[in-house]
């Protein structure tokens, strides 16, 4: 029996992920209360031949009984049962926008503000992150690329990378994106919005590219740019981040910084340690 224990951040995607593995044809449980794992994975591990696939969703609504999970697990391994841990997880500038949006209240905020609730929650989810095989980001994620991710780790059983860059082409007039770790500005490159012909492509279309990168600024920045990023990112994975996201500015959002955008994803994307994503927030404004 393949046996994945759900948990993460509250408002991260953990209930998306736990329907998402039902449809995928898993049998899901969603706050178990934590002494009856080991019941229940005995049930479904020793006296059910039908369900071979189970997931359960743990997470901080179960209180202090959190803390002693540690040991159940540990009973889980005596009997035999593998298990592997799916971590859900979200920046907290995504969180409080998602718990504004729907209006609920964060199980461990009280009576104060949802930030604190986050924090507290993110110290006593740590040894739990630790432990995860698997810990995915939603912070920029849509729900077709979660469906995506889990299919590819628990149906197609590929490798997963748990690091997750992306490089978000924007533009400065419509302001810096919130989420972005590391903003660069190619403000410096020659703008193809002055030569007529070019100001109603963007820099996914060949002639506006050629433009931008027949500047030998651009060569030159994109490769020192590139090899920045690749001494990076092993570092942030020291550090136990699993997220990057890369902002590339330009005025608008739709010559200059695409070009750069997608010559650097062209770059990055043949990594085997790291998966990347991109993303063109201002082109079509």
């Amino acid at each position: 029996m393949r046996l994945v224990i759900v948990t993460g951040m509250s408002g991260a995607g953990k209930v998306s992920a736990l329907k998402i593995l039902e449809d995928m044809g898993y049998y899901c449980v969603d706050n178990l209360p934590i002494p009856l794992l080991p019941t229940f994975v005995d049930l479904v591990y020793t006296q059910s031949a039908e369900i071979t696939k189970a997931a359960i969703g743990i997470d901080i609504r179960n209180g202090n009984g959190l803390q002693d999970i540690g040991g159940y697990l540990e009973q889980i391994e005596k009997s035999g049962c593998a298990y592997e841990i799916l971590f859900m997880d979200a920046s907290d500038a995504t969180l409080i926008r998602r718990y504004k949006e729907t209006r609920r209240v964060h199980p461990m905020t009280g009576d104060r503000r949802i930030d604190h609730g986050i924090e507290e929650e993110r110290r006593q989810l740590a040894f739990l992150k630790k432990k995860a095989d698997y810990i995915i980001d939603t912070s920029n994620l849509l729900i077709r690329e979660l469906v995506r991710s889990l299919n590819q780790i628990f149906v197609e059983n590929q490798e997963f990378k748990n690091m997750v860059v992306t490089i978000v082409s924007f533009g400065f007039k419509y302001g810096i994106p919130t989420d972005a770790d590391l903003v660069f500005d190619v403000r410096f490159l020659p703008n193809p919005y002055y030569v007529e012909e070019l100001k109603t492509q963007t820099g996914n279309d060949l002639p506006v590219q050629e433009y931008v990168m027949n500047c030998s600024q651009a060569g030159t920045f994109l490769a020192k740019l590139t090899d920045m990023v690749n001494f990076l990112i092993p570092n942030y994975v020291l550090e136990g981040k699993n997220s990057l996201v890369i902002g590339i500015g330009c005025t608008g959002g739709k010559h200059r910084s695409v070009t750069i955008a997608n010559k650097l994803f062209e770059q990055l994307a043949g990594e085997t340690e790291y998966s990347v994503r991109i993303e063109h927030r201002d082109i079509n404004r």
